[in-house]
């Protein structure tokens, strides 16, 4: 399956960095991000020291291209409706977006700090404010620099204390309380 990402790109290029993030995932699944190696997720991808480098500068690297499904799959959750949003009924995606993080959540808190600074963070702020702006031009609403910020710092921070155990909620009530917020930005800047 090719997406936007890997249009256009050397099919090789394509497989290897894919077997690069596979082995760093299965890695992950064991042990902390930090307590991965360079040598172990090469050895499990099949590949040579010197094509990891090639593709990535450092393991870290990897493994924010590897969380980029996440922040795409945070983004599409974020904005899964149609029409006018009911603040009282959060899209389905947003919660099964939470609840499918969880095989992977010891990787996210690696790269997410609480309160939503790390990589993964900027990325998913970045992804999530752009996104906010496309969501607001195609609605007619006016530009809004405060509300892209807004909607991109809350679901960020959210979603990196509720990771990080500081919000006790399971993935369809906090689903209802970001979706209750996001809405309450919206119409705070409409």
């Amino acid at each position: 399956m090719t997406d936007d990402l890997t249009a256009g790109q050397d099919p090789r290029t394509v497989r290897t960095r894919g077997r690069l993030r596979a082995a760093l995932l299965a890695e992950c699944a064991s042990q902390p991000l930090e307590k991965v190696s360079v040598s172990a997720v090469v050895r499990r991808a099949e590949v040579g020291r010197a094509t990891f480098y090639l593709h990535y500068e450092d393991l870290q690297a990897l493994a924010v291209d590897a969380c980029a499904e996440v922040v795409r799959d945070a983004v599409e959750a974020v904005h899964a409706f149609d029409g006018i949003p009911d603040p009282e009924a959060p899209p389905a995606a947003l919660a099964e977006f939470f609840i499918s993080v969880t095989p992977h959540a010891d990787l996210y808190r690696g790269l997410l700090q609480a309160g939503g600074s790390g990589p993964l963070g900027e990325l998913l702020h970045r992804e999530l404010r752009t996104r906010s702006r496309l969501e607001r031009e195609r609605a007619g609403l006016r530009h809004s620099e405060a509300a892209d910020s807004a909607v991109a710092a809350t679901f960020t921070g959210l979603f990196a204390d509720w990771l990080h155990g500081l919000i006790d909620a399971a993935p369809d009530a906090l689903s209802r309380q970001v979706w209750r917020l996001l809405i309450s930005i919206h119409r705070t800047f409409p």
